[in-house]
């Protein structure tokens, strides 16, 4: 079958499989479980308004039990078990814990992931933060806001993959096709392979992600700078402050609710950061992180209990994060 035509049926099959679904199971609810007549008429009326939204539920709640809560079950059985030679598993209990802490490149996967959270959140908020400011100011503000937004169109394997031609080496004596390094060497200075770097190609690697997010961060306290009352601003205008008094003493603090929403977001994306690492670096030269190292376990090593294990910290790792940030986003809601 022709992949358009394939993809025409899917759509249909899929829009028509809801309209149906929710077609017959109104016609099941108010004409067979709970008929609206008879004696019992108010009380099955009441009764059907309270099994709807559920029954409307019932297929997203079912994906999400599918596609997220059985794979967290699963993932937490396969971290307390190791496969044995012959089929099947065998309980470990902690073993595959304790086997992941004592290896060296969990610990460097910890650590970058830890630089990794201290640098990107903070860069990319400060640096959209300060692009929402100055688009705000100038004419041609809209244009500016869609060039730095761009990135955030480009896939996370995409980006990895133009800024690994950025970073491209090529001996010396040789034309460089890296731009940095060509801009190196144009100044009188000598290639170098940036990636290989240890301790420092990790930053070379979180300019991506930076890269990246500022666009969604610029996005998001640009529309909460605009939400900042006039009268604020003309208030402070009246009692002298300067530009930078006003940014800082009464936009800023106005605006602190969006600037923490947006800095926990884009820790759970550095969290799971995967993408960028395994295209440009593979976790080589000491850039491993958590997500990189649960993948090398999993179908590289073939041991999914250390790999599971991985994963498992991983979620804990992003759980109280998103549940402090959805805490939030509700209480601004009210």
């Amino acid at each position: 079958m022709h992949p358009a035509l394939q993809g025409l049926l899917t759509i249909l099959i899929g829009v028509g499989g809801c309209v149906g679904y929710f077609y017959l199971s109104n016609i099941f609810l108010d004409k067979v479980l709970f008929p609206a007549r008879g004696p019992h008429t108010g009380r099955n009326i009441n009764r059907a308004n309270l099994i709807r939204p559920w029954l409307f539920l019932a297929p997203a709640l079912m994906a999400l039990g599918l596609y997220l809560a059985y794979p967290v079950v699963e993932t937490l059985r396969l971290s307390l078990t190791d496969r044995v030679p012959g089929g099947g598993y065998e309980w470990a209990g902690f073993q595959n814990y304790v086997q992941m802490w004592n290896d060296p490149k969990f610990g460097e996967a910890l650590f970058n992931n830890i630089l990794w959270l201290i640098v990107v959140p903070a860069l990319s908020t400060a640096f959209g933060l300060l692009a929402a400011q100055l688009t705000d100011r100038i004419k041609w503000g809209s244009v500016a806001k869609s060039i730095i937004f761009m990135p955030m169109a480009i896939s996370f394997v995409g980006a990895a993959v133009i800024w690994k031609l950025v970073y491209d080496y090529r001996p010396a004596g040789q034309d460089q096709i890296g731009v940095l390094n060509a801009i190196v060497v144009g100044l009188g200075g000598d290639p170098h392979a940036w990636l290989t770097v240890p301790f420092w190609n990790n930053f070379f690697l979180m300019a991506v992600l930076i890269w990246i997010q500022t666009g969604f961060a610029m996005v998001i306290l640009s529309a909460a700078l605009r939400g900042i009352p006039e009268e604020t601003v003309e208030a402070a205008i009246v009692d002298g402050a300067n530009p930078f008094q006003i940014f800082f003493k009464i936009k800023v603090p106005q605006i602190m609710g969006t600037i923490v929403v947006v800095w926990t977001t884009i820790t759970i994306v550095v969290l799971k950061i995967f993408d960028i690492v395994f295209a440009m670096t593979n976790g080589q030269w000491e850039t491993q992180v958590l997500a990189n190292y649960m993948y090398d376990k999993l179908f590289r090593a073939n041991d999914w209990g250390v790999g599971s294990a991985a994963a498992m910290v991983i979620m804990l790792l992003v759980t109280p994060i998103l549940v402090w940030n959805v805490y939030n986003a509700r209480k601004e809601m009210r």
